[in-house]
């Protein structure tokens, strides 16, 4: 077995199998962000400039309606901080869209209030069907594939944009950034979310029950027939501002009474539980890694405090067990049996259908067009 072989940059390593390391040791997730990212990324005066002048277009198109776009809010300090810069810095009007899959945290639900309430804005909630939920995601840990936060995800996106399509709203702002996301999670880690095909397959597999109200979608419709067609623009301005990940936790904390979280997407019981413990733990895939990663390119985070960070569990040993009893009684199956799954053999999306191919000519052309940086999955 080859030893483990860790980024002298960042702390990306071996785990991600797909990983390459120059003859300085410095590991392609980091030389993507230099060459790829860093020289077109403008979080300055430039960068302002251009988020304004959107800002203007969308105000100006939005003239007579109830709202002049939507932002998804998960209670995370990505999509809250934006919720804040949209309404305050950019004179916008958005609808805040937050979608319920089951599984919010107590501080996830405070925080949404709290800055809802704070900016004087209207909340839309769209709760999915749980009980279709609930197979879909059984379906995708019986599946033994890592990705099996899938379900959540591919409802939070689809049911936004259908929702836009629905209303004729032109503009979606995400709190999507790579301030703190410029390092992806291997695609071994996490398949994409939206590959409808492998959705389906694991489902048809797996599932117990037809899938009648959960929102599916594809890659087509989003990423073709939305902007292309409908006119639907999906847009990140914490890209195009100087966005530290402890400066805004720490203004939304003392402006508007925000609760902090362990770890990143932790707004989410089920998450938490899959992030901190199932992948890890059944893996072998930390994703602190790609976050702290993410952090120390971006110069708010050392190597050194992310590599002290990492020797210890992202989970919390006393608690485990109460949080494998939680999440199986909401599942509606013993905690023995979930246990059975995370003993059994592990899977890749390679072991069910799939569109990874398209993805990848997509991406492709995404990059020769100068519409998508960076790449690495």
């Amino acid at each position: 077995m080859n030893e483990k072989r860790v980024c002298v940059n960042c702390v990306m390593d071996t785990s991600d199998s797909k990983i390459i390391f120059d003859d300085k040791g410095i590991c392609d997730h980091c030389n993507t962000f230099f060459e790829d990212i860093a020289p077109k990324w403008h979080p300055d005066e430039k960068g302002l400039q251009q988020i304004n002048e959107v800002a203007e277009k969308i105000k100006k198109e939005g003239v007579g309606k109830e709202f002049d776009c939507i932002i998804g809010m998960s209670g995370g300090i990505d999509s809250s901080y934006l919720v804040y810069l949209a309404k305050q810095k950019l004179g916008l009007r958005p609808l805040v869209f937050h979608v319920d899959a089951g599984w919010n945290s107590q501080t996830a639900v405070n925080n949404i209030e709290k800055i809802v309430d704070g900016l004087d804005l209207d909340l839309y909630t769209e709760v999915i069907d749980w009980e279709e939920m609930k197979d879909l995601q059984l379906s995708f840990i019986k599946s033994g594939v890592s990705h099996i936060d899938t379900p959540q995800d591919h409802a939070f996106f689809a049911t936004m944009y259908k929702f836009a399509a629905k209303y004729g709203v032109k503009y979606i702002l995400t709190g999507g950034n790579y301030s703190t996301e410029c390092v992806r999670n291997p695609l071994e880690w996490m398949y994409y979310q939206s590959d409808s095909r492998q959705l389906k397959d694991i489902h048809r597999k797996f599932g117990q029950r037809k899938l009648k109200n959960y929102p599916v979608t594809n890659i087509l419709w989003h990423k073709i027939f939305l902007p292309y067609v409908k006119g639907i623009k999906v847009l990140r301005p914490l890209d195009y501002l100087p966005y530290d990940k402890e400066q805004a936790t720490q203004f939304l904390v003392d402006n508007f009474g925000y609760q902090r979280y362990a770890q990143k997407h932790f707004e989410s019981r089920f998450t938490k539980f899959y992030e901190s413990y199932w992948l890890p733990e059944k893996f072998g895939y930390d994703t602190r890694k790609v976050q702290y990663s993410s952090l120390i390119l971006t110069g708010q985070m050392t190597r050194d405090e992310a590599l002290e960070k990492l020797k210890k569990p992202a989970y919390d040993p006393a608690e485990i067990e109460h949080e494998f009893e939680y999440v199986a009684s909401k599942l509606g199956i013993s905690a023995a049996e979930l246990r059975s799954y995370f003993n059994a053999p592990n899977k890749t999306y390679k072991d069910y259908k799939n569109q990874e191919s398209f993805y990848e000519l997509g991406a492709k052309a995404m990059r020769a067009l100068g519409l998508e940086k960076g790449g690495k999955r």
